[in-house]
Order: structure tokens, then C-alpha cells, then sequence
């Protein structure tokens, strides 16, 4: 049967015919050389519509709730990582050839270009997906990750039932959100920083503005005044291009009470501290670092980009930002707060002391922060 659909799909790939029941039916019993039954049809018809349209083999997966990612790194080698963590899939592709198919195809609806000329590709698919794909010879074999960005709508009270910290700690963040601390939140990849970056902004009060600008459309906090900017790629012309330094000029133009930067990765670093300098207290945002201790060191590498130099960078970020955040995801799957620091600058060299670790309590550093804060 594999070999009948695989020729009936190069019939239509030809152009001989449309994707419709009785255009298949028609090339199966053509390809057949013969007359099938109506169940042979059907299959056909099935196997073509799986290929075509989505995600082909991989909509199953990518719809599952609990998938946020599926990675292929041979015909028959697919998995997924979530809730379960990391695990190999029984999907499995006819050949390299089909691989490379549907991530070429894929590329195309992320208005991408994918060939032996250009070799790899990075864009978004509808629904939030994030597609990357590379093609041999810069791989044994097509390689195609495909990463889930489900809606981060939970509050505090839902992530504390998750465990993600305790009521004591809850508070703890509610009150950081209500004195205006501008603050971080930092961790590794799947970590959970932006789950909780949309919990605390859903704690900003009601009658405050809060613009927000995104690479993708994670950040769903449960907020009446929540504008959302979304950046954008090139297209195959290499025009078009906005980007996330694009949107938080803007979003200066467009009466925030806070700013967010849903993920801080560039030289938008430069204008979101200015922001937060320059009177728009309370703004948050997220960046990857395995460490609170690695904080002053990425951001003085991004504040680069923007032309910042060292001393400079560090006088920014240590009159802007007061509060780090560091999520922490153990090997069961479970996404915890590990840590609260907070920045002090000591011989013009900026560091993030700990406040309050999981399982130690507050340090001598938290002082400071739960005098800020109003907390006892």
C-alpha cells in the first residue's frame, strides 16, 4: 500500500490532478493498473490529506496539550519532548525524501526559502509553532524541530497548585508587582520563565497600561489593559523586517504604564533599560541564563549590541532593574522558582546576591528587597 500512495502522490505532485476523493480515487485505480476497493481509496485519500496539509505525520504530536516539541532527526526517528519529558515516537517517515518534503513545505508557509542554496531555516508557523529545519549535506539526514508555544495564561494561585512555589512566596511576588520593582525573570529553555512573567503582570493593577512586545504571542495575562506588539521576519524578498528594538521604540509612543519584553535577546536591551530610567517603572521581562549569577554577564554581552559599553551597561541595569526571578525545571518535569536575587553594584561591578533560595529561606541580601516591597 506504501509504495501504490507513494506513487499516487507523485501523480498529483505532477500536477495531473487535485487533491479531491475522486481525483484520488481516479490515480489510485490509474496507478493500480486495476480495480480497488473503496477501503484502499479511503486509506490513500487519508495518507495524501496527512501529508499535505499541516504538519503531515506530526499534527498528532503538535496538537497533543502536553507536546513542546517534536524533533525529527531521521525517517525513523521522531520524538517529543513535554510533560513526559524527552521521548522516541512510534511515527516514523517512508524515506529521507518525505522528510525533506515537508519541511520544504513547511518553509514555505512560514514564507521561507529551503534548498540546496539555502540549507536551513528559521521561522513561524500558524498557531505559534516554531519551525527549524536544516538539509544535508550540513546533516546525515533532514533535521526538523518544531517547537509549541502554547498561550502562558496561568496566574499565581494556579502555579502555586503546581507547585511552582508556596503561598508565602506567592505573596512575596505579588508584593515585588504592586511596589513597581522592574525585575527579571530568568532560566533555561522550557524552564517556565514566561508562565510566570504572564502570572505577575496578571497582578498589575487593572487602571495600569501594560505594551508588551513579543516575537511570538505567548503571553496571555488575565489583564483588561494588555497590548501585545509582535516582531516579524524578512520575507523571501528580505523586506519587511520589524524588529522586537522596532517595537519597544514604539511602544514608548503608545502611553505605557509598563513595558515587557517578552524575551530579551538582542540589542533591545539598550532601549528597554532606558525605558525603565526614564519613569516607566514596573517593567519585567525574560532572558535565558542558567544562573541569577550569569545575569550581569549576558546582559552586559546583549547591552553590547546596542553600544553599550561595560561601565555603562552596568549603571544602566543597576538603577533600572532591582529583582531576578530564576526558574528552575527538574528532571520530573516539574518548573519550581528557585530562586529571588536581587542586583548590587559594588566597585563598579554589578553582581545578583541571593534573596531567597528554595529550601534555604531568605538570605541576608532580602533584607533589603522585603524592606522595598513593604513585606515583613
Amino acid at each position: 500500500m506504501s509504495d501504490l500512495v507513494e506513487r499516487v502522490r507523485q501523480r498529483l505532485a505532477d500536477g495531473r490532478a487535485e487533491l479531491s476523493s475522486a481525483s484520488v480515487a481516479a490515480a489510485v485505480r490509474g496507478e493500480a493498473g486495476g480495480v480497488v476497493s473503496d477501503e484502499d481509496v479511503q486509506r490513500a485519500l487519508t495518507a495524501l490529506r496527512r501529508e499535505f496539509v499541516g504538519a503531515g505525520v506530526l499534527e498528532p504530536l503538535l496538537r497533543d496539550p502536553g507536546t513542546t516539541d517534536v524533533l525529527v532527526t531521521a525517517p525513523d526517528q521522531v520524538w517529543v519532548d513535554g510533560t513526559g519529558g524527552l521521548r522516541r515516537t512510534d511515527v516514523t517517515f517512508t524515506d529521507e525524501t518525505a522528510v525533506r518534503r515537508l519541511a520544504q513545505r513547511l518553509a514555505v508557509v512560514a514564507g521561507r526559502r529551503l534548498d540546496d542554496a539555502v540549507p536551513y531555516v528559521d521561522g513561524w508557523l500558524p498557531g505559534a509553532v516554531r519551525l527549524h529545519a536544516v538539509l544535508p549535506p550540513i546533516v546525515p539526514s533532514t533535521c526538523l524541530s518544531l517547537r509549541v508555544l502554547r498561550p502562558a495564561s496561568h496566574d499565581l494561585a494556579a502555579l502555586g497548585e503546581r507547585g511552582t512555589f508556596d503561598a508565602a512566596t506567592a505573596e512575596v511576588l505579588r508584593a515585588v508587582v504592586r511596589a513597581r520593582l522592574a525585575f527579571l525573570v530568568v532560566g533555561g529553555t522550557g524552564s517556565g520563565k514566561t508562565t510566570l512573567l504572564a502570572a505577575l503582570l496578571g497582578c498589575v493593577p487593572h487602571d495600569q497600561r501594560i505594551v508588551c512586545v513579543e516575537d511570538a504571542g505567548e503571553l496571555e495575562p488575565d489583564h483588561p489593559q494588555f497590548v501585545r506588539l509582535l516582531a516579524r521576519g524578512a520575507n523571501v524578498e528580505g523586506a519587511g523586517r520589524v524588529t522586537v528594538r522596532d517595537l519597544v521604540r514604539q511602544a514608548l509612543r503608545m502611553r505605557p504604564d509598563r513595558i515587557v519584553v517578552g524575551e530579551v535577546r538582542g540589542a533591545e536591551v539598550v532601549d528597554l533599560l532606558t525605558a525603565f530610567n526614564t519613569g516607566h517603572d514596573g517593567g519585567a521581562g525574560t532572558l535565558h541564563a542558567n544562573s541569577p549569577a550569569e545575569v550581569p554577564a549576558r546582559l552586559e554581552a546583549l547591552a553590547a549590541l546596542g553600544g553599550l559599553d561595560r561601565r555603562a551597561a552596568h549603571s544602566q541595569v543597576a538603577a533600572a532593574v532591582k529583582v531576578v526571578l530564576h526558574m528552575r525545571r527538574d528532571a520530573d518535569g516539574t518548573r519550581r522558582l528557585a530562586e529571588i536575587g536581587v542586583f548590587e553594584r559594588k566597585h563598579d561591578v554589578l553582581e545578583v546576591r541571593p534573596a531567597w533560595r528554595l529550601g534555604e529561606g531568605w538570605h541576608p541580601a532580602g533584607v533589603g528587597l522585603r524592606g522595598l516591597v513593604g513585606w515583613p
